[in-house]
């Protein structure tokens, strides 16, 4: 088990103090915020999109789904989900599926969706399926703040 090392510089050079939470191995948001016993609204899930423009990593909690639809209209653009390889080739420090979310480090454009902005504490995948990170709400919006926040997701 390892800290995606992008991860971690990203979190040092900001001066992001964080929590590990070990948890049995799991590869679905929800399912992780369970095995873990954190809420299920304040575990962060990442979702990546692609078109002809690129890449687009969208941020919501794990008991909600990206609204497609709305996505698109936000950024005036037409995307679909991104393949598992293409995946494996955006996020190489990461075991297939654990993505951090900092879509910036990567070269990626993020969408937040307005849920996670009042968060007071929030869990991140730490790049592997067996931890993730605890930062408290305050941390993750300092993260987020050159990402673009919009309504992305339904129940």
């Amino acid at each position: 088990m390892n800290i995606a090392p992008t991860l971690v510089t990203e979190l040092a050079r900001q001066g992001i103090a964080y929590d590990i939470i070990e948890h049995p191995y799991s590869i679905f948001s929800l399912n992780t915020a369970h095995t873990a016993h954190i809420p299920d609204e304040q575990m962060v899930k990442s979702v990546v999109f692609e078109d002809n423009y690129g890449y687009v990593l969208a941020l919501v909690p794990a008991n909600r789904q990206v609204k497609i639809r709305e996505l698109n209209q936000v950024l005036r653009r037409t995307m679909g989900l991104a393949s598992e390889q293409e995946l494996a080739s955006l996020f190489v420090d990461c075991d297939p599926g654990a993505i951090p979310p900092i879509g910036y480090a990567y070269d990626i454009e993020t969408v937040v969706d307005f849920a996670l902005d009042d968060c007071d504490d929030v869990y991140i995948e730490a790049g592997n399926h067996e931890e993730l990170l605890h930062l408290k709400g305050n941390s993750f919006r300092k993260l987020q703040q050159h990402a673009r926040h919009a309504n992305i997701c339904v129940h």
